[in-house]
C-alpha cells in the first residue's frame, strides 16, 4: 500500500467520524418537513464538506485505482526486468568468462609481444655484436694480409729475424781485428802493435734469419737459422769490395710437446750460456755489447749438439751432448805426442785450422728456476781429451814408435748463473764458472790443456766470472756495465830427459823466458806487413780481465715498422801473465765502439 492510498483512507476515516458527530448533536430536532423543504432550499457548509470529500475520495479512488494499475504494471515489469537481470547475470557470466579468456589470450599475447619483442632486441644486439665482430675480423684479416706477423707456407709458420748493422771500432793497441776481439791477443809492450792504434768500420755483424714453426696439436715442430758475415773466405779483404763470406751462427731443429718436454739438434748456444726462461733455446741472455766477442767472464759456445729438456713447475732440467775441440798451451814441450792435425779440405774442414781428435762429445747438464722473481741456473759439465804418447821419445823420433798408446784424461767445473730485477729499472747478475779443462768456454778462449813431459796432457784448472748491471730508465735507453776476469792456472811439471831436461815444462812455468816482453823491435821484413813481435817471450796468459760501460738509445720502435737504435761501448782491458824469467809482463787496451742497427720488426 501506497503512501497516497494510505493517505486517502485516513481521510475517509476522518470524514466519517465527524458525519457521526454531526447526527448525533444535542440540538433539537426540527419538523420533518421543514428540514426536507429547508435542504432543499440550500445545502449546508457540512453538506458540501461532505460532498467535497466525497468527490476528493471519488478521485482519490480512481487515483488509487490508476496507482494500484501502475503498481501492478510496475510489477509487471519488475518482473521482467529481473528476468532480464538475471539474463544480464548469465550473460554477464558468460561475458566475464570470455573476458577472462579473453584476458588471459591477451596476457598470452603479451608475453609473447614481450618475449618477441626481447628477441628482436637480442637479435639487434648480437646483430650489432656480429656486425662489430665483421668489422673487427675484416680489419685483422686485412692487417694480417698487409701487416703480416709471420709468412705462411703450408702449414708452416715463417717469422724472419733480422738486423742491419753499421758499426766502428777504435782500439789503442792493434789487433787487426774486425768489430770482434781476440782478448788473449792483446799485445805486450814489446810488440810493435802496442805502439800503433787501430779504427775500422763494419758491417759484417749484420743478421740474417728466421724462425719456421709447425704446431701439430700434439706437438710443435720448430726450426731456426741465423747468420751473419763475421767470417773470412780466401778472398776476403779490406781492399775493395771486401766480399767477406756468410758464416753460420745457428742452424737447430726442434720438437716439442705441451708437457714441457723439447728435444733440440744442430748448432746452438751451449747450455753452458746463461738463458732468461728455462733453458729454452732463442732466450740467451747476452751482454749488450756492441764488441761481437762479447766481454771477458762469459761463458758460452755455439756449436753443434743435442739437447733434451723438461720443464717441472718453475724448474727446467736439461741434458746436452755438445761437440768439442781442444785449446792446447805448452812451454818446453817435447815432441812425444799429438792429439789433432790441420783440416782436411776433402772432409770440408779449413786447411789452415787445426782440429782436435775428439774422444767423445762433453756432457752439459742444467737445472733452471723461474720463481716469481729473477732467473737462476746452477749446472756442470764433463769433458774429455784424448792424445796419443810415445814414452820415451822427447824429440822427433828415427825410428820405430814402440810402445806408443792413447791416453784419455777428463775435466769438467760447475757453472752458476743468477739475475735479479732488484728494481723495475735496474737487473743485476752474477755468473761464474769453474773446473779444468773448461778454458775454452770462456770468451777469452784460454787453454784447456798442456802436456806432461811423458806427452801426456794434462788439464788446466780455470775460473770464469761475470758481473753485469743493467738499467732501463724508459723504453727508449738502456745503460749498461760488466765486470769480468778469466783465470788460467799455471800448471808446469820438471822435465827430466830430452833437450828440454832441467825444466819446467807444461803452462806458464816459472822457468819461461820473459826477459824481452818489453823491447820493441824493428820489422822482419818489408813489405809494410811485418811488425815485429818480441823476442824471448813466453808471456803464458794468467788473468784476462774488462771493464766496460755503454749505452743503446732507440730512436725510434714500433711493432709495425721495426726499431732504429744507436750504441756506443767503452772498454778497458788488461792481460796479465804468468811470471817468468824476466818478470811478469802486462798488455792494456781501451777500446770505444760505436753502432747503428734496424731491427726488423
Amino acid at each position: 500500500m501506497t503512501k497516497q492510498l494510505q493517505a486517502a483512507m485516513a481521510a475517509i476515516l476522518v470524514l466519517g467520524t465527524v458525519s457521526m458527530q454531526a447526527q448525533t448533536s444535542t440540538t433539537p430536532k426540527k419538523s420533518t418537513h421543514k428540514r426536507v423543504a429547508k435542504k432543499k432550499a440550500t445545502e449546508s457548509a457540512t453538506e458540501r464538506q461532505i460532498r467535497e470529500l466525497r468527490e476528493q475520495m471519488q478521485s482519490q479512488q480512481a487515483q488509487i485505482d490508476s496507482l494500484k494499475e501502475q503498481n501492478a504494471d510496475k510489477d509487471a515489469k519488475l518482473a521482467t526486468a529481473s528476468q532480464d537481470a538475471q539474463a544480464a547475470n548469465t550473460a554477464a557470466a558468460q561475458a566475464q568468462s570470455q573476458a577472462a579468456g579473453v584476458s588471459s589470450s591477451v596476457q598470452a599475447n603479451t608475453d609473447a609481444v614481450n618475449t618477441l619483442n626481447s628477441t628482436v632486441t637480442d637479435l639487434k644486439t648480437k646483430n650489432a655484436d656480429l656486425v662489430q665482430t665483421v668489422s673487427d675480423t675484416k680489419k685483422d684479416l686485412t692487417k694480417q694480409i698487409d701487416e703480416p706477423l709471420a709468412l705462411h707456407y703450408k702449414g708452416v709458420k715463417i717469422t724472419p729475424v733480422a738486423f742491419f748493422a753499421a758499426e766502428s771500432v777504435y782500439r789503442q793497441r792493434s789487433l787487426n781485428s774486425d768489430i770482434n776481439t781476440p782478448f788473449n791477443s792483446t799485445p805486450y809492450p814489446g810488440a810493435a802493435q802496442a805502439h800503433t792504434s787501430e779504427f775500422n768500420f763494419s758491417g759484417r755483424q749484420s743478421r740474417l734469419g728466421g724462425l719456421f714453426e709447425g704446431n701439430t696439436g700434439p706437438f710443435k715442430l720448430s726450426g731456426y737459422f741465423e747468420a751473419d758475415f763475421l767470417s773470412a773466405g780466401v778472398t776476403s779483404n779490406d781492399n775493395q769490395s771486401n766480399s767477406y763470406t756468410l758464416r753460420q751462427r745457428q742452424i737447430w731443429g726442434q720438437i716439442a710437446t705441451q708437457k714441457g718436454f723439447a728435444l733440440t739438434g744442430g748448432q746452438m748456444w751451449s747450455l753452458v750460456t746463461e738463458t732468461k726462461k728455462g733453458t729454452d733455446n732463442r732466450t740467451e741472455n747476452l751482454p749488450m755489447t756492441i764488441d761481437a766477442q762479447y766481454h771477458v767472464g762469459f761463458s758460452w759456445e755455439r756449436q753443434p749438439g743435442v739437447r733434451i729438456q723438461q720443464r717441472l713447475g718453475m724448474a727446467t732440467v736439461a741434458v746436452a751432448l755438445e761437440n768439442t775441440q781442444n785449446i792446447f798451451s805448452a812451454s818446453n814441450a817435447n815432441s812425444n805426442f799429438f792429439f789433432g792435425n790441420a783440416g782436411t779440405g776433402g772432409g770440408l774442414y779449413n786447411s789452415t785450422a787445426n782440429y782436435s781428435n775428439n774422444v767423445a762429445p762433453d756432457v752439459i747438464v742444467k737445472a733452471a728456476f723461474d720463481p716469481k722473481i729473477g732467473h737462476y741456473e746452477i749446472g756442470g759439465l764433463a769433458r774429455f781429451f784424448r792424445d796419443r804418447y810415445y814414452p820415451g821419445v822427447t824429440t822427433v823420433p828415427t825410428t820405430g814408435a814402440t810402445g806408443a798408446a792413447n791416453d784419455t784424461k777428463t775435466g769438467g767445473g760447475f757453472f752458476a748463473n743468477a739475475r735479479v730485477p732488484v728494481t723495475r729499472f735496474a737487473d743485476v747478475g752474477v755468473h761464474v764458472l769453474v773446473g779444468t779443462g773448461v778454458g775454452r768456454y770462456g770468451t777469452a778462449t784460454l787453454p784447456d790443456t798442456t802436456v806432461h813431459p811423458d806427452g801426456t796432457l794434462a788439464t788446466i784448472k780455470a775460473d770464469q766470472g761475470l758481473f753485469s748491471l743493467e738499467l732501463h730508465p724508459n723504453k727508449k735507453l738502456d745503460l749498461f756495465g760488466y765486470a769480468g776476469g778469466e783465470y788460467a792456472q799455471r800448471t808446469a811439471f820438471l822435465n827430466l830427459t830430452g833437450p828440454n831436461a832441467g825444466k819446467l815444462t807444461g803452462y806458464g812455468p816459472r822457468t819461461a823466458n820473459n826477459t824481452g816482453c818489453g823491447t820493441e823491435l824493428p820489422p822482419t821484413g818489408a813489405t809494410g806487413y811485418n811488425p815485429a813481435v818480441p823476442a824471448n817471450c813466453t808471456g803464458a796468459t794468467r788473468a784476462v780481465i774488462e771493464g766496460t760501460g755503454g749505452f743503446t738509445y732507440r730512436f725510434y720502435s714500433s711493432p709495425k715498422y721495426g726499431k732504429l737504435q744507436y750504441a756506443m761501448q767503452y772498454s778497458y782491458l788488461t792481460r796479465n801473465a804468468w811470471s817468468g824469467v824476466g818478470g811478469a809482463p802486462k798488455g792494456t787496451n781501451n777500446m770505444v765502439f760505436t753502432g747503428i742497427r734496424y731491427y726488423i720488426p
